[in-house]
C-alpha cells in the first residue's frame, strides 16, 4: 500500500515562523530562509513511492496561500500544542503507512523518507532523531489506530521530547533511522 508523506508547514510571515532563528538573524531573514527551504524540500522529496500532503498554518491562509508549489493536497493544522497537531494530521490521511517531518531539515533526501516507510515494514512506529533530543520524522503503521494518549505530556522544545514521545507508544515495536538536525537556531543552519 503507498504511504503518505506530511509535510507541516507554517504560512512564512516574519515573526510567525521560526521565530528562534529569527531571534538570531531576523524575523524576515528567517521567514525567507524558511519559504526557500519549504520550496527545495518539496521538489527533492516528491517521489512516486508515496503521496505527499501539506499540513498547514494557520489553517485559512494556508489552505489558500499560492507561496506552496501546485500539485500538493493540503489539509489545515486546526488547533492545538504540536503534538495534537501531528496526531490529527497522521489520523486524518488515507489508510497505509504515514510519515510525518516538518520542513526544516536541510539534509533530508528521498532515501531519508524510504527508510521511514521501510521501517514500518516489522515495525508500528518510526522516529528520526534530532541531536537535540527531539526528531524529524515520526511513523505510524497504522496511523488510525493510534493510542488516545499519543503525543500527551511530550516537553516539545527539550531534549525530552523523542524519550516522551516514545512513552506515549506502549506496546509499539518501534524502529529509529538516521539522526538528522532540524533548523531552530543559527547553530543548526547548514555551513555553504
Amino acid at each position: 500500500m503507498k504511504g503518505t508523506l506530511i509535510i507541516m508547514v507554517k504560512e512564512p510571515r516574519p515573526g510567525r515562523v521560526k521565530t528562534r532563528l529569527g531571534r538570531d538573524i531576523g524575523m524576515t531573514a528567517s521567514a525567507w530562509w524558511f519559504r526557500h527551504q519549504t520550496r527545495h524540500l518539496l521538489r527533492r522529496l516528491r517521489d512516486p513511492r508515496w503521496d505527499i500532503v501539506l499540513a498547514v498554518s494557520p489553517d485559512r491562509e494556508g489552505m489558500q496561500s499560492r507561496v506552496w508549489p501546485r500539485g500538493f493536497s493540503r489539509m489545515p493544522q486546526g488547533t492545538g500544542d504540536l503534538g495534537a497537531r501531528m496526531a490529527r494530521m497522521l489520523g486524518r490521511v488515507q489508510p497505509g503507512p504515514a510519515c510525518l517531518i516538518g520542513a526544516d531539515i536541510p539534509d533530508i533526501t528521498r532515501t531519508h523518507i524510504a527508510q521511514g516507510f521501510a521501517a514500518l515494514g516489522n515495525h508500528d512506529a518510526v522516529f528520526g532523531p534530532a541531536p537535540d533530543g527531539g526528531f524529524w520524522l515520526v511513523g505510524l503503521k497504522h496511523p488510525h489506530r493510534q493510542p488516545p494518549q499519543f503525543f500527551k505530556n511530550v516537553r516539545w522544545s527539550s531534549k525530552d521530547a523523542l524519550a516522551d514521545s516514545i512513552v506515549t507508544l506502549p506496546d509499539h515495536r518501534i524502529a529509529r533511522i538516521a539522526t538528522l538536525r532540524d533548523v531552530d537556531t543559527m547553530d543548526d543552519l547548514p555551513m555553504t
